[in-house]
């Protein structure tokens, strides 16, 4: 059955030691597993870090988690189908959480299944090939502790760090000499450091739209958020507009595509991430814009000229967690040789039909119906419990619409768990979101 590698031990790796653990809870052998992971501790993305640029071994920070965030889809739609919310917190707790509460769910349930055995923390993975006549790949890694360098061998290698860590950054004419502050939100820790300030936000995508949030909840005097294609549309308060792209700066004045100007303090690039994996050879690396379903992936998990080379969470994504599960269960099972893989030409068949399904959407809500889909065909296909996806899309688009109708007030929304029934409670004291700024606000206890 060989070894396999598991390159990261945030929620895609995790759901990949769990869909190996519930095998061996069956009674059934599973192959020797070894999870690398440069972090000190398991949550990937989720473990909030404040440091930015490099880490206290001089490693790139992999974390983009920022102090204040909060889910930005309901509890509801993330719900672990063999881990509910309800047997973690042991009680019924709001529809909307913030960061610390959605970790400690995703480690609650990598407690629950003993899969620290194994994983090794303060491992760095730098360099994987793939060998032809060993029909193995060559694993080198650091352990960053002892500075000691190491060679494995392994016969599968699942790549699950995400795609949330290496930052575009477009240039704007006189960005450099821009008199203010500007990162990547990447490297946006806490929105306290802009209070009273006004903040230019670049970007059209969720990181922009929840950093104006941020920003404006915690006391910026205004904030503009700058679009390429077209704007959110929502009804902002009147502290935030938006704007097309700009297309200068001078000095502190940004001027924007419609001939209108403002004057700006600090500027957040929020112009998402780039799919870089350069530990890998380049014949295995994953070249793909971000998008609901990779080109050069064979049900958006197996890469085409490898496929014993495996890529967890590599789509966009509206669902997450429960999308992590579909996608490791679906992958153990090929590895376990429950399912085998079509030859080249089917698999080819079959990714066309998928990207030819992708060009034809239009809107977020086919997007939703696009991705529940795919996540029943990975599902359908395993032993996995059963998840009622046809409420997750409905929640989905729920959220989306009291989010069209109110931005401020959608977090403030409750649902009901289709996995166990449970009705959502609201904010402790009466809070809303908006006014919910403090880390006690948590469910942890």
């Amino acid at each position: 059955m060989g070894r396999v590698a598991i390159v990261g031990a945030g929620p895609c790796g995790l759901s990949s030691l769990r869909s190996f653990s519930q095998a061996e809870e069956n009674g059934v052998q599973i192959p020797e597993i070894v999870c690398f992971e440069k972090q000190s501790d398991w949550g990937g993305m989720w473990n909030y870090n404040w440091r930015t640029g490099v880490d206290e071994f001089g490693e790139p920070v992999h974390s983009s988690m920022y102090r204040h965030l909060w889910a930005n889809a309901p509890k509801e739609c993330l719900e672990y189908a063999d881990y509910s919310f309800d047997q973690h917190f042991k009680k019924s707790i709001p529809s909307f959480l913030p960061r610390e509460t959605i970790r400690h769910y995703i480690v609650g349930r990598a407690n629950k299944s003993n899969v620290r055995q194994y994983i090794r923390f303060n491992c760095v993975v730098r360099y994987i090939e793939f060998d032809q006549d060993d029909a193995r790949f060559t694993l080198r890694y650091t352990e960053l502790i002892t500075g000691e360098d190491k060679l494995e061998h392994f016969d599968y290698i699942v790549v699950a760090i995400g795609h949330f860590a290496v930052p575009n950054m477009p240039h704007f004419d006189g960005i450099d000499r821009f008199i203010g502050r500007v990162i990547h939100s990447h490297d946006f820790r806490d929105a306290r450091q802009f209070t009273g300030q006004r903040i230019l936000v670049v970007g059209g995508g969720l990181s922009a739209e929840d950093i104006a949030l941020q920003t404006y909840k915690f006391g910026a005097k205004s904030v503009t958020i700058s679009y390429r294609t077209k704007s959110f549309n929502y009804n902002w308060p009147l502290e935030i507009e938006e704007l097309p792209l700009l297309n200068r700066i001078a000095g502190n004045v940004v001027h924007f595509k419609d001939g209108s100007k403002r004057i700006i303090d600090a500027i957040i690039l929020c112009t998402g991430y780039k799919h870089h994996f350069p530990f890998l050879t380049k014949d295995l690396q994953l070249v793909t814009a971000n998008r609901l379903y990779p080109s050069q992936l064979y049900k958006g998990i197996f890469f085409k000229r490898q496929p014993k080379l495996a890529y967890l969470g590599m789509p966009k994504f509206y669902y997450s967690l429960p999308f992590f599960d579909a996608q490791a269960w679906f992958l153990r099972d090929v590895i376990l040789g429950r399912i085998l893989l079509p030859n080249a030409e089917e698999c080819s068949k079959d990714m066309k039909t998928w990207r030819e399904r992708e060009k034809r959407l239009n809107g977020s809500f086919e997007g939703i119906d696009f991705q529940i889909e795919y996540a029943r065909e990975l599902l359908d296909a395993t032993d996995y419990p059963h998840v009622d996806l046809d409420a997750a899309a409905a929640m989905f688009k729920s959220s989306q619409r009291h989010k069209q109708k109110n931005i401020l007030e959608f977090r403030d929304k409750l649902f009901t768990s289709s996995l166990t029934g449970t009705n959502a409670v609201a904010l402790p004291k009466g809070l809303r979101w908006i006014d919910a700024k403090e880390e006690e606000i948590l469910y942890t206890d």
